[in-house]
């Protein structure tokens, strides 16, 4: 492999989702992903450190479709990116609630507001840092409104439930 490691995992998590041979602006995302990419996910409540885990095990497929034999273990234990989290919940809720995880991870980049943020957007990494950040520290609305996971119909306050819980909750409301 020619280029750092960083750039070929951003690249392969970038194809989990779209094609990374696309030119145009209004079509491509490079930009979010790598501010989601380079903002760690860090968990404040109890057992959303299984999403990091989720997370993190996106490295192990690269690394076996890359066929890489040896990589730093130092990378291997970075933290978990926002990105990568967003994409190991995406695999979650393909299982669950069946589809594929590349169209959960737009829905979820909807629910964010954030599927506007393409190359050729005004929007600012300020936006989408404040949109992440209302994820990672739980400032959104108790019924998961400008979270993940919005409810119409809450009966706990989500910014104190663990994101698996919100996924399940989530899916169940989608199948009424």
């Amino acid at each position: 492999m020619d280029e750092p490691l960083d750039d070929a995992y951003l690249k392969w998590l970038y194809s989990q989702v779209g094609s990374v041979k696309t030119r145009i602006k209004s079509r491509t995302y490079w930009r979010l992903f790598r501010q989601l990419y380079t903002t760690e996910f860090v968990w404040l409540v109890p057992n959303d450190d299984n999403r990091v885990m989720d997370g993190r095990n996106l490295r192990e497929d690269f690394l076996q479709e890359s066929e890489l034999d040896f990589v730093d273990e130092d990378w291997m234990s970075l933290g978990c990116s926002f990105l990568e989290m967003l994409l190991g919940l995406a695999r979650r809720l393909s299982f669950e609630g069946g589809g594929e995880p590349s169209a959960w991870f737009w829905h979820l980049l909807r629910n964010l507001s954030l599927d506007g943020a393409n190359d050729a957007s005004n929007f600012t990494t300020e936006e989408i840092a404040e949109k992440v950040n209302t994820v990672i520290f739980r400032t959104y609305f108790p019924s998961g409104m400008g979270g993940l996971f919005p409810l119409k119909s809450a009966d706990r306050d989500q910014t104190e439930v663990e994101l698996w819980y919100q996924l399940n909750a989530y899916l169940i409301e989608l199948q009424r």
